[in-house]
C-alpha cells in the first residue's frame, strides 16, 4: 500500500470511526445535554393571528396512488368552514368541504378538527389551496407526485420520534434546509410525546401540531403508529388506544383494502409503500396479519420497483435500549419480506440511528438451530431512524461487540433522504443535525432487490 492510500484509509477511519465485529460504530461523539421541550411561548409554537384561525395545518395522500390529498387543520375558537379551496397555476378554483371531529381526553376538550379530501388532481402539478373564512383564511401550497411508473425519480425525507425540544426543532430545521429537498417525508412514529405529561396532556398535541406546520402544510407526511401514539391510560379512564392520533392524523387505509388506518399502503413515484402497526394485534388470523398475506402479492415490481416498508419498533437492533420489542413480529413476518424481496424497512423507537446489511434469520427451526442472522440478498436492509430529538433524549447505549449485521451506528439526532433515481438505483443519505446542512454522514448507493438484486454490502464482513 502506498503512503497516500495508506493515509486516505487513515482518515476514513477516523471519521467513520473504528471497524469493529460489524460495520462501523461512529466515533462522532454528541455533547451530553438533557433534551428540553421548547416552552409554550416559543415562536415556533405560535397561533396564527385571528379569531378562529386554522392552525396545525398537515396533509397526507389521500388515495392509493398520489391524485388525492387529505387536508387536515385545526379551528379552537368554533367550528367555521370545513372547505378547502384550491387551484393550480391559471386555473379555476375548486372547492371541496370535509368533516369535523371533535374529542375529550380526561380534562381536554380538543378544537374543532377538520378533514377534507381534495380528489382528482394533476399529477407533477404545484396546487394552492386555503382553508378558514373571512379575515382568518391562510393559504397553503403542495406539489403532487409524477405518474406511478418503474423509472420515476422521487425524494423522501425519512424521520422519527421527533417531539417538541429543541433538539427536535434542529432536525426539522436540517431538514428543511438540506440541499437535497425530500418531496414527502416518510414518518416512523412518535410524533408529540404529550404522554410524558401529567393526564397525556393533550395540549402537547396542539403544540405540536403547530410546530410541524411548517413542513406538514406543504408536503406530504406519510403516518406511522408508534408506542406514544397509544395514549392508552386506565388510570384516568382512557382505555380507548390511539384516540387522538386517529382524531388528528387521517390516512388513505380503505384505499388498499385495510380494514384500520393504522396499517395500509400507497404507491408513490416508483415507490410501493407498506405501513405496519407495532402495537396492534399481528398474530395469526388477526386483520394485520391477514392484510399483509394479502398485500404483498398485489405488489406490482415491473410498475413499483421499489417496495419500502415502514414500522414503529425495529426488529434488528443492536442498542440496550427497547432491545428485542419487535422480535414476535421478526418471527411473524421476516419469511414474506424475504419472499418479496422488500428493499428498505424502515423504524424508530430506539433513539438513535442504525443502518444494517442484508440480513435475515428465517432459518431457525428446532432441529437445525439455526438462529443467527445471516447475509441474504433476497433480504432488506433494515434502518432506525429514532432520532428526531425527543424529550427522552438518546439511546446511547449500545451493544458491544457490534454484531456482524450492523453496517452504521451512532447515537446523534438527525433525518434520512432516499433519492430514487430509477429502478435499479436509489441513493440513501443520513445527516447528524451537529453536522452543517450538506454533510452526509452515512451514504450508501442502494440497488433494487427485483431488477439490480446487486451486492450493496458495505462492511468488508459481507463483501
Amino acid at each position: 500500500m502506498g503512503v497516500y492510500a495508506y493515509f486516505l484509509v487513515l482518515l476514513l477511519t477516523i471519521y467513520h470511526g473504528a471497524f469493529s465485529n460489524g460495520g462501523i460504530t461512529s466515533s462522532f461523539v454528541r455533547k451530553e445535554a438533557k433534551s428540553i421541550d421548547m416552552p409554550f411561548h416559543s415562536d415556533v409554537f405560535s397561533h396564527p393571528p385571528g379569531y378562529n384561525a386554522p392552525q396545525q395545518v398537515h396533509i397526507t395522500q389521500g388515495d392509493h396512488v398520489g391524485r388525492a390529498v387529505i387536508v387536515s387543520w385545526v379551528t379552537q375558537d368554533e367550528p367555521g368552514s370545513s372547505t378547502v379551496v384550491y387551484w393550480s397555476q391559471n386555473n379555476k378554483k375548486f372547492k371541496s368541504t370535509g368533516r369535523i371531529t371533535t374529542y375529550k381526553y380526561y380534562n381536554y376538550t380538543s378544537g374543532f378538527i377538520h378533514h377534507c379530501k381534495i380528489k382528482n388532481l394533476e399529477f407533477n402539478t404545484k396546487y394552492y389551496y386555503e382553508v378558514g373564512s373571512g379575515g382568518t383564511t391562510r393559504r397553503f401550497w403542495f406539489t403532487t407526485p409524477p405518474p406511478v411508473g418503474p423509472d420515476v425519480p422521487y425524494t423522501f425525507g425519512i424521520m422519527g420520534d421527533l417531539g417538541q425540544t429543541y433538539d427536535s426543532n434542529l432536525t426539522l430545521t436540517h431538514y428543511e434546509m438540506n440541499p437535497v429537498k425530500g418531496q414527502a417525508v416518510l414518518f416512523v412514529g412518535d410524533l408529540s410525546y404529550a404522554d410524558h405529561y401529567e393526564f397525556h396532556d393533550n395540549s402537547r398535541w396542539d403544540s405540536w401540531g403547530r410546530f410541524a406546520e411548517r413542513s406538514t402544510a406543504f408536503q406530504p407526511w406519510i403516518w406511522t403508529a408508534g408506542n406514544h401514539e397509544l395514549d392508552y391510560e386506565p388510570s384516568i379512564g382512557e382505555t380507548k388506544p390511539f384516540k387522538p392520533f386517529l382524531h388528528r392524523y387521517r390516512v388513505p387505509f380503505k384505499e388498499s383494502g385495510s380494514t384500520e388506518p393504522l396499517w395500509y399502503s400507497i404507491k408513490r413515484a416508483s415507490a410501493y409503500i407498506i405501513v405496519l402497526s407495532s402495537y396492534s394485534a399481528y398474530g395469526m388470523y388477526t386483520p394485520q396479519y391477514q392484510w399483509l398475506l394479502e398485500e404483498f402479492p398485489k405488489v406490482n415490481r415491473k410498475e413499483t420497483p421499489w417496495l419500502i416498508v415502514l414500522m414503529h419498533s425495529p426488529w434488528y437492533n443492536s442498542n440496550s435500549y427497547h432491545y428485542m420489542e419487535g422480535e414476535t413480529m421478526r418471527v411473524m413476518f421476516e419469511p414474506w419480506f424475504v419472499q418479496y424481496k422488500v428493499d428498505l424497512v424502515f423504524a424508530g423507537h430506539v433513539h438513535a440511528y442504525e443502518r444494517s446489511e442484508r440480513i435475515s434469520n428465517i432459518a431457525y427451526n428446532i432441529v437445525n438451530g439455526e438462529c443467527t442472522p445471516a447475509h441474504d440478498q433476497s433480504a432488506p436492509v433494515y434502518i432506525t431512524i429514532g432520532d428526531g430529538g425527543n424529550i427522552e433524549g438518546l439511546a446511547n447505549n449500545m451493544t458491544e461487540p457490534q454484531p456482524k449485521y450492523s453496517a452504521f451506528r451512532e447515537a446523534s439526532f438527525g433525518h434520512a433522504t432516499l433519492e430514487i433515481k430509477n429502478r435499479t438505483h436509489a441513493y440513501y443519505s443520513w445527516h447528524r443535525n451537529s453536522d452543517g446542512y450538506a454533510v452526509r454522514a452515512d451514504t450508501v448507493m442502494f440497488y433494487n432487490r427485483f431488477w439490480h438484486p446487486v451486492d450493496d454490502s458495505t462492511t468488508k464482513n459481507y463483501q
